[in-house]
């Protein structure tokens, strides 16, 4: 019987891809999102609304009969919330909700079919849950809870799902310049497949014995020194 994985934010960018990859690989692909994407079975779904992440969990079980790789990887996209001292409570509690919370939401309601299929969990965090932009707490801090949920996570619901992180550079979906490839030590910046290819790796079970582990994949740019 062909696998299915759920992938949030499928509609574009980096859960497009991941979507992609994933059905070209036989992976059968179900898509939560606010946005459409025609090509899979997609469930419109406020990530941040537990009645709403309970019915995508239903309706893709209901759909395929089984679950067994999560990919959380939606969210709000923007780091940035303006000044500190301008952060509304609300923008940021918005930006937690969508960003942390959300990817909790949808493991705690994939558990059970989860652990049926002994599957697996990749939540896409960032690098910027290890360094920072000025004005961008909200995001930084939601990334970086996403890193603690995943080891949290991984013993919670191990040994039957495995949960592991993925924390992205600078993955491009505008046209740059050379000099922002050459800040990379890969001579490039990332592309959309790059982390689609780590998620197709982290849900296989050529990664049995790997949980609990957030996988930096920026072409080594966290590791170059910047003098300005």
């Amino acid at each position: 019987m062909d696998k299915v994985a759920l992938v949030t934010g499928g509609a574009q960018g980096i859960g497009q891809g991941i979507a992609r990859l994933l059905a070209a690989r036989g992976w059968r692909v179900a898509v939560a999102d606010l946005r459409k994407n025609p090509e899979f079975f997609f469930v419109k779904t406020d990530i941040s609304r537990e009645a709403e992440v309970r019915a995508c969990i239903r309706r893709t079980v209901r759909r395929f009969g089984r679950l067994d790789a999560l990919v959380n990887n939606a969210g709000i996209a923007d780091p940035h919330n303006g000044p500190v001292e301008k952060l509304a409570l609300k923008e940021w509690n918005r930006r937690i909700g969508v960003n942390l919370s959300g990817a909790f939401l949808m493991t705690k309601h994939a558990a059970a079919p989860l652990r049926r299929a002994r599957g697996a969990v990749v939540n896409i965090s960032s690098t910027r849950a290890l360094q920072s932009e000025p004005d961008s707490e909200a995001y930084a801090a939601a990334k970086a809870g996403l890193v603690g949920l995943t080891h949290a996570l991984a013993l919670s619901l191990g040994p039957e799902v495995r949960v592991n992180c993925i924390s992205p550079g600078w993955i491009a979906h505008q046209p740059v310049r050379n000099k922002d490839h050459a800040q990379h030590p890969v001579g490039r910046v990332g592309r959309d497949q790059d982390v689609a290819e780590l998620v197709a790796y982290l849900i296989s079970d050529a990664a049995g014995f790997v949980t609990g582990q957030n996988f930096i994949i920026d072409g080594g740019m966290t590791r170059k020194m910047i003098y300005v």
